[in-house]
């Protein structure tokens, strides 16, 4: 018999329940009836108040196309792991009582950098864990590719197409937020995806001089409209410069909701031209998953599924050069994967004529 956890953790996307399926559907043809499940509430709060269902591989027919997840998550924030919570219990020693009760063989962990540094605690702490690489922001260190980031870019690329029929019936300069905390993979490629004239990411720090030269550029050679797009991280050269202390100080003093109102009113007094914010927001980890995530999420429950009847713990799925592969969790836990400013799709976004504001 093996007797497996599930649970997803931190923020939602598309390719959840397409991953869970993955790997029960999988034991379950090797296995039979020779397979217990148990599916966590709401991420790691679940393994903490012993929040459980079990389940049967009937419970994961008819997901593949489901956004979300069955399970529920939550945040678990791991700089805050070993303070107990508000009823006093321990969080780590919690979360192992709670898997030696069940007596699990092994625990399936569905999240981004933050869930796999806890992940990768509760190895340490002698649990067998699989981790799969989950989150739209495609920052996980150790693999090209997580589950959720291709139905994000689809999502993000889809307002932009959107925004480009107000944005040239009304002759306007739109700024649309993506997101994008600290890492721009998103805008990178939805922005190139959707004719953008000027993207703006965390690694590539702008300034608004070269944003607005572009715009007028455009504008000289025929253009009616212009479309920015921004990562909620995005910063400008002189903030960049400061020290982190600082500009923490000065995001936190800032008026107005976020950095892409700051840049429209920048671009609008600069210019003259009228100009408009969008924000797709959470639509973004919104709504099914595309075909390609489908995929990818299959595969990583496939090859989780696998690696755990092999006895391959305290690892992570991950895909390099194409192909699907098994990294130590700790080797990649909480590292960000950043986008490389001298890499091939930024050089290439630059030669169609897209600005970073860099220069």
């Amino acid at each position: 018999m093996l007797r497996i956890g599930l649970l997803t953790s931190g923020g939602d996307c598309q390719a959840l329940n397409a991953t869970m399926r993955g790997i029960v559907k999988t034991l379950a043809v090797k296995l039979g009836d020779e397979l217990e499940i148990y599916g966590f509430e709401n991420g790691y709060r679940g393994l903490i108040y012993g929040q459980y269902r079990r389940m049967d591989p009937a419970d994961f027919s008819g997901i593949l196309t489901r956004g979300g997840t069955i399970l529920g998550t939550s945040r678990t924030p791991f700089k805050k792991l070993d303070e107990p919570t508000p009823e006093g219990i321990e969080k780590v020693p919690a979360m192992i009582e709670t898997y030696r009760e069940l007596n699990l063989d092994c625990l399936f962990m569905l999240g981004g950098n933050g869930s796999t540094k806890t992940a990768n605690r509760l190895r340490e702490e002698g649990l067998n864990v699989i981790a799969l690489p989950k989150t739209i922001d495609n920052d996980t260190w150790g693999t090209e590719l997580t589950f959720g980031f291709k139905s994000a870019v689809e999502v993000a690329t889809r307002c932009i197409d959107d925004i480009h029929t107000t944005a040239s019936s009304h002759g306007r300069v739109f700024v649309i937020e993506i997101m994008g905390h600290k890492v721009g993979w998103i805008p990178l490629y939805a922005g190139v995806a959707g004719g953008a004239d000027v993207v703006l990411i965390p690694e590539i720090p702008y300034r608004m001089e070269n944003v607005i030269r572009s715009i007028e550029q455009r504008m000289e050679m025929g253009g009616r409209f212009a479309i920015v797009v921004v990562a909620e991280g995005a910063i400008s050269q002189e903030d960049a410069a400061l020290p982190k202390k600082e500009y923490k100080k000065k995001v936190a003093a800032r008026t107005s909701p976020s950095i892409v109102y700051d840049i429209a009113h920048e671009i609008e007094e600069r210019s003259g031209r009228e100009t408009r914010v969008a924000i797709p927001g959470h639509t973004q980890r919104g709504g099914e998953p595309d075909a390609q995530d489908r995929i990818f999420a299959s595969q990583c429950g496939v090859e989780a599924a696998l690696a755990c009847l092999r006895k391959e713990f305290g690892i992570m799925i991950a895909q390099n050069d194409g192909r699907m592969e098994t990294v130590p969790l700790g080797k990649v836990a909480g590292k960000l994967k950043y986008v490389d400013p001298h890499c091939d799709l930024v050089r290439e976004a630059k030669a169609l004529g897209i600005s970073f504001g860099d220069e």
